[in-house]
C-alpha cells in the first residue's frame, strides 16, 4: 500500500517546520501511516496525537508500535496514563492523558523522565497540555470529514519527521 501525501509546505507558525497532510481511507491506511512515522522516530522525539474520541489514534498507534519493531499487543492506557515497551528499536512510551485532571498529575508520574529519555514518547491527547511538550515535539491531528465517508481521515503532521 502507497500513502498519498497530499500537501507538504512550510508550517504557517514560522518555526521551520514543516506541515505534511495525508489521506486515509480506512483502518489499515491509517495504520500504515503509523508504521511509516515509528520507522523514521529518532530517539528522543515527542510525538503529540490529537483528535476525538474513536478517530484513530489507537489504530495509529498500533501501527507506529509496529514500524519501531514493537509486536505485542498496544491498547490505550486510559486508566494507567503510560504504559511501556521495550522490545522495538527504541523503547516507546505511550501516554494518554485524556484522565488527567492537571499538569501536577504528570508531574507525580514523572513525565520528564520519559520525554527526556533515549526513547520515544508518543502522547494521546497532547493538546491538553500544550505547556510540558518542547518546540521540538511532533503533532500529529487526525480528523474525521464524513462528507467523505466513515473511513476517511485526514492526518495532518507538523514536526520534523519522515512520512515516506
Amino acid at each position: 500500500m502507497t500513502l498519498k501525501l497530499l500537501r507538504k509546505r512550510n508550517s504557517h507558525a514560522g518555526d521551520g517546520m514543516t506541515e505534511k497532510v495525508i489521506e486515509t481511507y480506512g483502518a489499515d491506511e491509517t495504520l500504515e501511516l503509523g508504521k511509516c512515522v515509528g520507522r523514521n522516530v529518532k530517539a528522543g522525539q515527542i510525538i503529540c496525537l490529537i483528535g476525538d474520541l474513536g478517530v484513530g489514534k489507537t489504530v495509529f498507534t498500533q501501527g507506529f508500535a509496529k514500524g519501531l519493531g514493537i509486536e505485542e499487543p498496544i491498547c490505550s492506557p486510559t486508566f494507567t496514563i503510560v504504559q511501556e515497551y521495550h522490545e522495538g528499536r527504541l523503547p516507546l512510551y505511550h501516554f494518554d492523558v485524556y484522565r488527567v485532571g492537571d499538569v501536577s498529575e504528570m508531574d507525580e508520574i514523572g513525565y520528564e523522565e520519559y520525554f527526556y529519555s533515549d526513547g520515544v514518547s508518543l502522547v494521546e491527547w497532547g493538546n491538553m497540555f500544550p505547556e510540558l511538550f518542547p518546540k521540538e515535539a511532533v503533532y500529529i491531528t487526525i480528523a474525521k470529514c464524513l462528507d467523505k465517508g466513515f473511513d476517511y481521515r485526514k492526518i495532518t503532521i507538523v514536526g520534523d519527521i519522515d512520512v515516506e
